[in-house]
């Protein structure tokens, strides 16, 4: 592993590479918060890529994602990871390889929780590569989102009681993680079409979606309630005042919003 103030480096700089949504809130978050959430998102994110690479067999990422979820279920074997991911390492992006690193880059105190909210997040990944990600049911979404997001909602929860004793309501926060991810869903519909994969219950028009996603939205807003921390705050409020922006975009025929408006949410929501 790398030093401390080089690993912080990196670690920021991965996360600027990956994720528009999520580097501007988590780089507004004081130090020590700023490097957990931050681990923790990398954590996620280097099990993501595995369940969305193009060129992984489906039995290839069925057999990663739920070792590593093993993996996370007790102190994280760095050198059985590498030697996991060594036969595909020339097709993963750099997030996923340093997985390691963005553990041991994570205070602590609360790494265990990251890790556990990982491991379940993997685990539910492999099971629906198995299932082709074949959304049947609104049931079958609520699962689904619950794996990918929800429990980024979850992890967000633990991150802020360890900070400072804040208590937020899980199933809000579940809501808050699966509104951001239908958000994606609704505007990845025709990529996700041409690879043959449709989120969308067989029963749903798109029309429905939008309103699934209205209202776990608008639980999202009763989650945020709970959250009296300025810091915390805002960093909940920059992803979704986006989701929302980006929504009534795709409403209104657009398949997303530019970047000045990206920059006006962020200054308005910073400045209050």
């Amino acid at each position: 592993m790398r030093n401390g103030t080089n690993l912080h480096k990196e670690a920021m700089h991965i996360l600027k590479l990956t994720s528009r949504t999520f580097y501007i809130p988590i780089s507004l978050l004081k130090p020590n918060l700023k490097e957990t959430v931050g681990s923790a998102y990398l954590c996620m994110r280097a099990i993501d890529e595995i369940e969305d690479h193009e060129m992984l067999k489906p039995e290839t990422k069925q057999h990663l994602l739920q070792t590593i979820s093993n993996l996370l279920k007790s102190e994280f074997d760095n050198n059985a990871y590498l030697e996991l991911i060594a036969p595909y390492k020339s097709l993963l992006p750099e997030v996923t390889k340093r997985l390691g690193d963005w553990i041991a880059f994570c205070p602590e105190e609360i790494v265990g929780k990251i890790m556990d909210s990982t491991s379940i997040m993997a685990a539910g990944m492999a099971k629906w590569v198995e299932r082709d990600w074949q959304i049947k049911s609104k049931e079958d979404l609520d699962d689904y989102t619950y794996y990918v997001a929800g429990l980024v909602g979850v992890m967000l929860s633990d991150i802020w009681y360890w900070y400072d004793g804040t208590e937020t309501d899980r199933d809000l926060a579940i809501a808050y993680g699966r509104g951001l991810q239908t958000v994606n869903i609704l505007r990845n519909q025709q990529e996700d079409k041409e690879r043959g994969v449709s989120f969308i219950p067989d029963d749903w028009a798109t029309n429905d979606l939008f309103q699934y996603t209205e209202q776990n939205l608008q639980l999202a807003d009763e989650y945020m309630k709970d959250i009296k921390t300025r810091n915390i705050l805002l960093f909940c409020r920059i992803p979704l005042a986006l989701a929302k922006r980006t929504l009534k975009a795709l409403k209104g025929g657009r398949e997303k919003i530019s970047r000045n408006e990206v920059e006006t949410i962020v200054d308005e929501i910073t400045n209050e």
